[in-house]
């Protein structure tokens, strides 16, 4: 019966069991992005098979991710960014050395090929943006010093996804084209040099015509156009469209925008958040997770313990204090969701199996519903 259900009727009962999943953890006063990511293992198609197309799948990802970086954009001090670029840059180089160092003192002991290795190191070092910026953003922690640091390596680590991507591209028998890297590097000049720009300004004068303040369905327009136009400018070079939406949101704040394009796309935001988390967890295997669930616990705690270590001692060797240091390294102990790329790509570049793959799809799925109670667990040893 439900292989015979429409689109609209498929997607209809996804965002009704959202609703319901909503009004449960807001009623438990938990974080609802573990309530999403279960909503979509058991709708998935290793449960009810009510998933929509992959394509669908993937596209309810990256609008997620785009409205989350546009709106952290606006409401983030870039020039405090940018004065802490040592943490985020250095701290992120060394995060990546010490994450694959990791792997390989794993992988030797197991026999795991030097392709499996670094795959597996560049999965464990990106943390998961969507999840840590709601938490920063729920707890009104966002423009605090360790705020600042976190979201610092965040967006560096989103940038290294890249370079990952062309790593793992290599081990797989892929060889870029001297034009593909240039058009990335091209892309990155001219994203920064905007960046650079506003931060320099403080203010951009920016005359928008009287119409679109006069008619509010145009201003929305004008406001996606914004928010997408460069997200897809970024993805044209070769880069992530996080950074293009992120930069537009720098963008909207320097011209006096932000309340009027908060205002409008803040729906958006909110819905596809939640897709998002729904169609990550679409792509867990849930039989697979009951036949291994202890396994990936154990891999699970590993890997959010090593992270929280980690993490806490880059930002302590940044001078940092010692309860912001492993405060900030609690926020940065899961798995991000760059990973599940990073994971289908080393399938399909024939460095892993499928069964590793469903191993890590797994893993991350857990680690990132579990994250909120291991940052709150930390949160409250912390104050003690």
């Amino acid at each position: 019966m439900i292989e015979h259900l429409l689109p609209l009727e498929r997607f209809g009962i996804i965002v009704f069991v959202v609703l319901i999943a909503g009004l449960l953890l807001t009623y438990l006063r938990q974080p609802r992005v573990a309530g999403y990511l279960v909503v979509g293992m058991l709708l998935g198609p290793h449960g009810f098979g009510l998933s929509p197309t992959h394509e669908l799948n993937e596209f309810l990802s990256e609008m997620g991710v785009v409205f989350l970086l546009f709106f952290v954009g606006m409401e983030v001090s870039v020039a405090q960014l940018i004065k802490g670029w040592k943490i985020s840059v250095i701290g992120t180089l060394s995060q990546i050395l010490l994450s694959v160092g990791f792997a390989w003192l794993i992988g030797w002991w197991n026999g795991w090929s030097v392709g499996e290795i670094i795959l597996i190191g560049f999965i464990i070092t990106l943390s998961s943006t969507a999840v840590v910026l709601t938490v920063l953003q729920n707890w009104k922690e966002l423009d605090t010093p360790v705020g600042e640091d976190v979201l610092g390596i965040l967006l560096v680590q989103d940038l290294m996804v890249v370079p990952m991507l062309i790593i793992l591209g290599l081990l797989g028998g892929e060889t870029p084209t001297t034009f593909s890297i240039g058009l990335q590097i091209l892309g990155g000049l001219l994203i920064f040099g905007l960046i650079g720009y506003v931060v320099m300004k403080g203010k951009v004068t920016v005359r928008t015509p009287k119409v679109f303040q006069e008619d509010e369905e145009l201003e929305l327009y004008l406001s996606l156009a914004i928010c997408l136009g460069l997200a897809i400018l970024t993805t044209v070079f070769g880069l992530s469209e996080a950074l293009g939406a992120f930069a537009a949101g720098i963008f909207v704040s320097a011209a006096g925008w932000t309340d009027r394009h908060s205002r409008l796309l803040h729906p958006f935001k909110v819905l596809f958040m939640a897709l998002f988390f729904v169609s990550i967890g679409m792509l867990v295997n849930l039989p697979y997770v009951l036949e291994h669930w202890g396994k990936i616990t154990f891999l699970v705690l590993l890997i959010l313990i090593v992270n929280t270590v980690i993490n806490g001692l880059i930002l302590r060797g940044g001078k940092r204090s010692f309860q912001d240091s492993w405060y900030g390294g609690f926020l940065l102990s899961q798995i991000g969701e760059f990973s599940f790329v990073l994971a289908s790509v080393g399938l399909a570049s024939g460095i892993w199996s499928e069964g590793r793959e469903q191993m890590a799809y797994a893993t991350i799925a857990m680690s990132l519903i579990l994250s909120p109670l291991w940052i709150g667990m930390g949160k409250a040893l912390l104050r003690r």
